[in-house]
């Protein structure tokens, strides 16, 4: 049974529609961050029970109720939506760089991927996953960017530290055999061209 605190949530996040910082749930309920936290893993079992069309999601520090991704094609077809556009490899190169190293400059985006990048900048932008996180105090006052919680919610993570983690680069290189030099291919693995003769 859902007790009154947990009805407030609910009321909350519904009435919210965006993801709502903790501390401001605990704030309006009357109650620690503790307290709310404790109480969201029966809340959502509430609502698994009750076969609810809605979850209740983490975003770092934020919650957010949201349909549960069965029901998108129906909602999809009753207000019309269109469906989201996949992200390109350039996009996702570049949610990865601000995702991992966040707040970065444009500089810093266009340093690690080697190429101009303020389109895909300003088209993550759009689609809300990427936002201004202020203004460095560098000559120019370049503008720094963070991800958004759309983020988390897009790709079904609780916090930025469930990213798998980037390779080092100091990880042992495969061993290469004594009668292979490096960079040398073995003639099996060339495709020779006209082997019809």
């Amino acid at each position: 049974m859902i007790d009154l605190i947990q009805k407030q949530i609910l009321a909350i996040l519904f009435a919210g529609g965006d993801a709502v910082e903790l501390s401001r749930v605990a704030q309006a309920v009357g109650a620690d961050e503790e307290t709310v936290e404790r109480l969201l893993p029966g809340l959502r079992g509430e609502l698994d029970d009750a076969g609810m069309p809605f979850e209740l999601l983490r975003l770092g520090d934020r919650l957010q109720l949201a349909t549960r991704a069965e029901f998108a094609p129906v909602i999809r077809e009753a207000l019309e939506l269109r469906r989201n556009i996949p992200l390109t490899q350039a996009a996702l190169e570049v949610l990865a760089v601000i995702a991992y190293n966040q707040p970065v400059t444009r500089a810093f985006i266009e340093q690690v991927r080697g190429v101009e990048s303020s389109g895909v900048v300003n088209s993550l932008i759009d689609k809300a996953l990427v936002e201004e996180a202020g203004r460095l105090e560098l000559p120019g006052r370049p503008i720094a960017y963070r991800t958004t919680a759309n983020v988390l919610r897009c790709f079904g993570l609780s916090s930025l530290d469930e990213l798998p983690t980037v390779p080092s680069g100091e990880e042992e290189a495969l061993p290469v055999p004594d009668d292979v030099l490096e960079g040398q291919v073995a003639f099996g693995e060339l495709e020779l061209a006209g082997d019809d003769a």
